[in-house]
């Protein structure tokens, strides 16, 4: 059986092809540029294996999850230049005929790290996962299922409250200014400091700050849903970094309930490189060609 995975960023995309034990067999990287170039490639990598069986894709959006909808499978009203109402499923599926699931980039990541946490016989019924990096956002799994009906959740958008030392920076988002991603998404790094995140000692006080943030996320998602384990991926996160997460988490929480250790409760990937969506879209391609 081979399975195929496009993880659809909006700087690059990741396709591979696996097998049922979600072992990768080939895989491709290539620049996110206009949408008929960028699908095309997909194309053409796919191609190569004529016996591909299914194929999950996980992409940046917003995009419309419903399969009742007449959009279902575009990428809507995205903020990435080019691609607004883009029939992502159907060109790849008019080129590729086979089954599709359909989800978001961090859907993907989510589902790859509960995969990877059932094959460890890790006692994992729910996970959020967060990714941070150029954006903010996070999925949500519980019981092999993803949460969002109407539409998929956008976590990056919450509000939290600003910390006493960051009350004059205004924020990213283009919506919404002080959101969670417009105030600890990567690009806030060069908007505070002007410098890029990886030029920026962790001694400096806006990693504390992002820090007391995220932790803030980590609470909404505890009291709200109480998952066995929140999962902090993307190019901002570190292990140094997400020590400060925990810090904040735990006086933030202040031992109103119960949690698991928090280096085993607030962790990074299983899968490491950031490749969790690859895994996680080969398992949901299989779940669509079962159903």
């Amino acid at each position: 059986m081979l399975l195929g995975s496009i993880e659809a960023g909006g700087t690059k995309f990741v396709c591979a092809v696996g097998n049922e034990d979600y072992r990768i067999i080939d895989q491709t990287t290539f620049p996110t540029t206009n949408p008929e170039e960028t699908l095309n490639q997909a194309v053409e990598f796919f191609a190569q294996f004529p016996e591909l069986d299914a194929i999950g894709i996980a992409s940046f959006g917003p995009i419309e999850i419903r399969r009742n909808s007449s959009e279902y499978g575009f990428i809507t009203k995205t903020p990435k230049q080019g691609w607004s109402n883009t029939n992502f499923v159907k060109t790849i599926q008019d080129k590729i005929s086979v089954p599709i699931f359909w989800t978001t980039d961090v859907n993907g990541s989510a589902y790859g790290e509960y995969t990877m946490s059932t094959l460890f016989n890790e006692k994992v019924d729910s996970i959020v996962y967060y990714t941070v990096g150029t954006g903010v956002g996070a999925g949500i799994v519980v019981n092999g299922e993803f949460l969002g009906t109407v539409g998929h959740p956008e976590m990056g958008h919450v509000q939290v409250n600003r910390h006493v030392d960051d009350l004059d920076f205004p924020g990213i988002c283009p919506y919404h200014g002080d959101c969670l991603e417009g105030l600890v998404a990567g690009p806030t790094f060069e908007a505070r400091t002007g410098k890029k995140g990886k030029d920026v000692p962790l001694n400096d006080s806006s990693w504390n700050i992002m820090a007391y943030y995220l932790a803030q996320a980590a609470i909404q998602s505890t009291l709200t849903l109480r998952p066995n384990k929140i999962v902090f991926g993307g190019g901002v996160i570190s292990e140094p970094f997400l020590d400060m997460v925990r810090s904040h988490f735990d006086d933030l929480l202040n031992e109103y309930i119960e949690v698991p250790e928090l280096k085993q409760y607030l962790t990074m990937p299983v899968v490491k490189n950031n490749g969790s969506a690859t895994i996680g879209n080969f398992a949901l391609a299989l779940k669509e060609l079962n159903k």
